[in-house]
Parts: structure tokens; sequence; C-alpha cells
């Protein structure tokens, strides 16, 4: 007899052993008990998840000579002929090789037919994605109206790619990933059933490659069973047949790189290349390694059994290692990875570049601390100034050599400034010890406003520092500062249009930052209002020019003839006369138009043209 491939021998027969997918299987015996049959279906997800061989058990409930039912007899002639593959009336169709219009058009001429000797003629249509556009279209018609007694399954990996108008003639059953127990349970089965001798991690490791695929665990399952022998499979087996790294090579590995290690990095590299492993392999495991150390260090337990789902030895040679590494560090290790397996699948020289991926890896805090500048220096370049942050001190382990410097020198800290100007310079470049009163420093100062400043200057300032050009133009025309402190800023604003406008949006947040960095902090309270009773009026400050000198006129006496250079200073004087004259003129004018006049004026940068 010849031999059966698992997969094949263990294919569910009925609802009941269709492994997960509890969701879908109800809702079919549903509509088989409650006879709701619909004339199309269209199963999709992830390959290996049950969706064809769904199709055939659902085909033989309701083809099966005692059904419909949701339990067939498998004895009949059509539950055998649909077991064996080999119906009349159940049509499987593969759509990768009949894509074209006239395998559609064939299908039609036939749909049309009764059934030979079954309840329906039922059309199960695998990879129906890969129809083409031409070819649904011919089917549209017929999935909107079929034929009595004839029933469409669709199945496909790929839904995104079917016509909506497919879809939406359809009844949809989304298959999702098989989890890892339920897969450890069926292949623990099967194993019983065969007589392999495997271990339970084996088992996991199988179920944890196959992606949530019950067909492949099955199928590797069946490859593995010929190293069936005295001793049980293990995981070192199944590694060694998916050229897969060991956890204990990865951990050796991992640990060069998270200290930052390269010289012996790469001399575990060459052991693990020299094995034999490819270079695309080796990192896509060390990313999936360094995944799970993230995953240790940033969620609980036993959440991190489930997701990495590594044994208890393995969670604790993790949880140790994760010690020595911050979360963004980890981060940053497999976004270098993934960038370098995108490498090593174009480049035609791919040790080269494992090499280089695994010393740049090592490099570890090398790497963060050159990120961590160019971020800084970023933000510098764009005029964002970091408030120094004031860290834990400690005393000097060696007593102060001169303490008279300390108590004669007069240390000032005045709005953040260091005043060290009195000290002794053959001290000023030793290290400075400061005496704690019993009091620590905090570590992020709250800015005060500057001694003496009232409201008037604060909103000038207020004003200066506001980035964007028309919100300072409106502020300065429609807005009243009623309180400006570093922890509330209260502006009123004469209109409740403008109101509206500065309340949200790019207005809002251009004040916030202007607060910010007048009291030198961040996300302050800043609140628009509409004016009160007993709101203090500021007058924005009008620039006055003083009027221009007159000189007494002298009595003439007898000059020389002036020089040129003379003549041109007098030129520039008279035109500068003039010049301040018209401004003057301006400003008398800008008084006497209205608010909005004003506004788009200062918005705009105009002037009034008779």
């Amino acid at each position: 007899m010849n031999y059966i491939p698992l997969y094949r021998k263990y294919r569910p027969q009925k609802l009941e052993e269709v492994v997960g997918q509890e969701h879908i299987k109800k809702a079919l015996r549903n509509a088989i008990e409650l006879n709701k049959i619909s004339h199309a279906y269209l199963f999709t997800g992830p390959r290996g998840t049950g969706k064809t061989s769904t199709a055939r058990i659902f085909a033989k409930s309701l083809n099966c000579k005692e059904g419909p039912t949701i339990s067939p007899c498998g004895k009949c002639s059509n539950c055998i002929d649909i077991t064996n593959s080999t119906p009349m009336d159940v049509i499987e169709i593969d759509a990768a090789s009949n894509r074209k219009v006239e395998d559609a058009q064939n299908i039609l001429e036939r749909v049309m037919y009764a059934p030979v000797n079954s309840r329906y003629k039922i059309y199960i249509i695998d990879e129906v994605h890969m129809l083409s556009t031409t070819a649904f279209n011919a089917l549209l018609k017929t999935l909107e109206e079929p034929p009595e007694n004839v029933i469409f399954i669709l199945a496909t990996t790929e839904v995104h790619k079917v016509l909506d108008t497919i879809k939406s003639r359809c009844q949809r059953f989304d298959f999702k990933r098989i989890t890892t127990d339920d897969i450890v349970k069926h292949l623990k089965y099967i194993s019983e059933q065969e007589k392999i001798n495997i271990t339970d991690d084996a088992l996991l490791t199988i179920a944890k490659n196959s992606a949530g695929g019950m067909r492949d665990s099955i199928a590797l399952l069946d490859q593995l069973s010929v190293l069936d022998g005295k001793e049980a499979i293990s995981t070192d087996d199944i590694n060694n047949l998916l050229g897969r790294l060991s956890f204990d090579t990865l951990n050796n590995l991992a640990e060069n790189i998270v200290n930052s290690n390269p010289q012996n990095a790469i001399v575990v590299l060459e052991n693990i290349y020299n094995s034999g492993n490819e270079p695309v392999q080796i990192l896509t495991n060390l990313m999936d390694y360094i995944k799970n150390l993230l995953i240790v260090k940033t969620c609980k337990k036993e959440i991190a059994f489930e997701l990495t789902q590594a044994n208890d030895v393995q969670i604790s040679a993790l949880t140790k290692q994760s010690e020595n590494v911050e979360t963004h560090q980890l981060v940053a290790l497999i976004d270098k990875c993934s960038e370098y397996i995108k490498e090593l699948k174009l480049t035609n020289n791919p040790r080269l570049w494992l090499e280089v991926a695994i010393i740049d890896l090592a490099n570890l805090t090398e790497n963060t601390k050159l990120a961590e500048l160019q971020n800084r220096l970023a933000r510098l370049e764009g005029g964002v100034v970091e408030p120094v942050k004031i860290s834990a001190y400690k005393t000097a382990p060696a007593p102060v050599t001169k303490p008279e410097v300390l108590n004669s020198g007069k240390l000032k800290v005045e709005s953040g400034k260091l005043d060290n100007s009195q000290l002794d310079n053959s001290y000023t470049s030793s290290p400075l010890v400061l005496q704690s009163s019993g009091n620590d420093f905090s570590p992020m100062p709250k800015s005060q406003p500057v001694e003496g400043a009232d409201l008037s200057t604060l909103w000038g300032q207020l004003l200066t520092l506001l980035q964007s050009a028309p919100t300072r133009a409106l502020l300065k025309q429609w807005a009243n500062p009623v309180k400006i402190s570093a922890d509330e800023t209260i502006i009123s604003m004469k209109s409740e249009i403008f109101m509206k406008q500065v309340q949200s949006g790019a207005k809002y947040d251009a004040i916030i930052e202007a607060v910010d960095s007048l009291f030198g902090q961040k996300n302050s309270n800043v609140v628009i209002r509409l004016p009160q009773a007993g709101d203090e009026t500021i007058k924005q400050p009008v620039v006055q020019t003083p009027a221009p000198q007159v000189q007494p006129k002298k009595k003439p006496e007898p000059e020389p003839t002036p020089d040129a250079e003379e003549i041109r200073e007098l030129k520039e004087e008279v035109q500068q006369e003039k010049e301040q004259l018209q401004k003057d003129a301006e400003t008398l004018a800008s008084n006497m138009h209205s608010d909005n006049v004003n506004m788009v004026m200062q918005l705009f940068d105009g002037k009034i043209i008779d």
C-alpha cells in the first residue's frame, strides 16, 4: 500500500474534528440545523487553517444521504466520493490554473445542469483570488442569482484581491491562525497514533515554527518521523533539520552584542556560519531572539511565557540578559537586523554583510550614544533649547583643599546662571563640591518670572517669543493679557470670533510654545476667554519717535564754501527727517482707522494708499 502523508491521513472528516475555528463551526452547524443555506460562501484566512477541509465537510454534510446533517455518515456513496475526491456533484476547481475567462464560461455552462445523484451541486473554487478580472465578471451574475440547488464555496488566502462585488454576494467566514496550544495537542494525538517518539519541547517548537498553520505542522512532524529511534526527537533535531539556531547559541551571540563585545561576537558568528547556517536565517533567528528579550523586559512573566513560548530556564536566561540593556536599545537592534536582512537578500556577498551586521550590532553602546547625539544636534539646529537636568550629585571622597574659597567667594544661582566669578582661579579648575543644607535639588526646577517684570513687560516678551507672525499680529490687535505666570496664563479676546480661532489649532499651540519658552517649562496652562469684569487693560506700547530738534537759526557769518562731503551729510540728514515724518504720519493715520484695518495691515505688513 502506498504511503499516505500524515496531513492527508489526518485530514478532518467532520466539523468537530476541525482544530480551532469554533466560531465558523458554530455558524455552519446553525445554518444546517435551521435550513438557512446560502448560495455562496467565501472562506478566507492563512494557509493551513482548514478552509478547503471545512468546505469539503460542509459539502458532505449537505449531500449526505441522511442529511442535511451536522454529522455526515461517511458511509454513503456521496460521503465516500467526497472523501476520495471523486464526487460528481462536488466540483473542486483550482483558480490558479483555471483563471481565464474561458474557464469561467465552461463553469457557467455546467452550472445550468441539475445535480446527478445529490441534493446540491457544489463548486469549491480554491485560491479564487487568482482569477482574472474578466473571469470574475463572468461569474458575477451567476453568483448573484445562481440556479436552484447550486452552491459556490470560494476559498482564498488573499481576500483583498477579490472584487468587492464578489465579496458582497457571499457569506464571508474568516479563518484565524490556530493557537499554539491547539496545534501541540493535535500533534501529540497524531504522535501517539503513529507511535512517534518525540519530546513535548520538540512539539512546541514545531507548533511555533508553523505560524498558526496545522498543515505545515503535520507536514514537519511527518518529516521528523523518519528520525525516530532509540532517543526521542528533540528541539536540536528540529533546529538542525530547519537550519535554525538553538537557544543556547543565540543566547551566547546576543550576550556579546548586549555587552558591546564585537570581537567575541565575530568568533561566535564564525562557528555558526561554519556549521552551515545561511546568513539570512542567522539574522532572522537573532532578530526573533531579541524580540523575545524585548517582550521579557517589558511584559509580565505570565504574558512573556505566552508570547515567547519559552520554558522556565529560557525565560530566566532572557530576564537576566535583559537587565543589561535598555528598551530603546533592543528596538534599535531589531530595526538594524531588519535593515541588514533586506541588504542580505539583495547582495552578492552575503557573508561580508553578515559580519558587518554583527559588528554594527555589537557596537551597541557607541551606536546609541551616537544616535542620542544626532537627535540632540537635530533639536538644537531646529532652535529647541533643552533645559539642563540636574542629576543626583555625590560628595567628593577627598576633603576640599581650599574651604576658604567657598567661604569667601559668593556662589549665586540666578535665572539658571551660575556666577562663580569670585572664586579663586586656581580652584575653579578643580572639582566643585556643593554642600547641601539638607534639601536635595529638584530634578527639573520650575522657572520663575523675571523679578520686577510687570504684566505689560511679560506680555511684550510673550509676543516676541511667538513664532507665528499671524498669531502675533492677531494678539496685538485683539487680545489683552489678564494673567501671565508659570502656573497659569490667561488671555482675553475682544471678539468671540477671534477667540474661537485662538482656542484651538495651530494658533493655540504657538501660544503654548511661547509661554513654555518664556518660563522654561513644558505644557503650560493657557486659558483663552472673553473679557470679564475686573480684567486689566494693557495697551500695546507705541514707540514714540522724538520730534526732530529744531536748531536755532544763527546769524549768517561769512563761511567758506562747503565741500562735497559736507553737502552729502546735509542731504542725508534731510532725507532721514523726511522718512521720520512719513512714519509719524503713517502712525497717526493708523490710529484713525478701524481695528480690522489695522489688523490686516499688521498681518500683511501693508500700508494705506490714498
